[in-house]
């Protein structure tokens, strides 16, 4: 298990594959800025540009929302160290309506292209519940399956118990999750385990911060430093290669 910062080498180079902005940053931020910053590649796709990702549609319709979260996500990528990132394009919310094959192939190209020693997503959960993370989960695990690259690893996004116990009054008053949710992983299950030290723990929440359609009236109601710290931890648990999966031969080496 990796809980330490100077494990995250370890992981080689990452592909993250995620459905909105903010996804990566929320569940992943510090890692990829730890990993970055020991000069590993580090790439993330993103299924949707958010657009209906707001309570207020009628003060920031989707076209402006979308183009306003491109841009955040820009610079919250730029904040971690992040200079590879590629979006799929999808519409926010109907993830469960893109063709899965066409999905797949797609994912099974940038894996081609990247040929990553770790891939990180949510698990069939998706964290929330959210069907589009549920969608991405799973078109992420059959591309996986189907293009990674001889002991590469799948990531799944996750609570570890204590974190969610912690949290859990926090979670209920602001309805982030529905019954059920978040579902739990043992501590003695886990592959990822990070307690971000309080640099980089700053600095996944300038990140995020720099998503303030997202974040700012969060930050501005919890507070800093309470926000912080409930993003000062980022857990993974891994999903054994499924038997049988097809291993292929790497492709030639292409930029992407």
């Amino acid at each position: 298990m990796i809980t330490s910062t100077s494990g995250v080498a370890g992981l080689g180079s990452i592909l993250g594959i995620w459905a909105h902005p903010d996804d990566e940053a929320y569940l992943s931020g510090g890692l990829m800025a730890l990993a970055r910053d020991r000069g590993s590649r580090v790439v993330c796709v993103t299924a949707t540009r958010g657009e209906c990702g707001t309570a207020h549609p009628a003060e920031c319709p989707p076209q402006r929302l979308a183009t306003a979260r491109t841009g955040e996500l820009a610079r919250c990528l730029e904040i971690l160290g992040v200079h590879e990132h590629h979006w799929l394009d999808y519409r926010d919310g109907r993830c469960a309506e893109v063709r899965v094959s066409d999905a797949v192939a797609r994912l099974c190209e940038a894996i081609d292209r990247v040929r990553p020693d770790t891939v990180l997503t949510f698990g069939p959960d998706g964290i929330t519940g959210h069907p589009d993370h549920q969608a991405v989960s799973a078109w992420t695990t059959a591309a996986f399956d189907r293009a990674a690259p001889p002991g590469a690893r799948l990531l799944y996004a996750t609570f570890e118990e204590r974190r969610a116990s912690r949290w859990s009054a926090l979670h209920e008053s602001l309805g982030i999750f529905p019954p059920g949710h978040p579902i739990v992983t043992p501590a003695h299950r886990l592959a990822v385990d990070l307690a971000l030290d309080a640099e980089t723990a700053a600095r996944k929440v300038l990140a995020l911060a720099a998503q303030e359609t997202q974040t700012r009236e969060l930050i501005a109601g919890m507070g800093v430093d309470r926000f912080t710290a409930w993003v000062g931890d980022e857990s993974f648990v891994e999903r054994p290669r499924r038997p049988g999966a097809a291993e292929r031969p790497s492709p030639p080496v292409t930029a992407w």
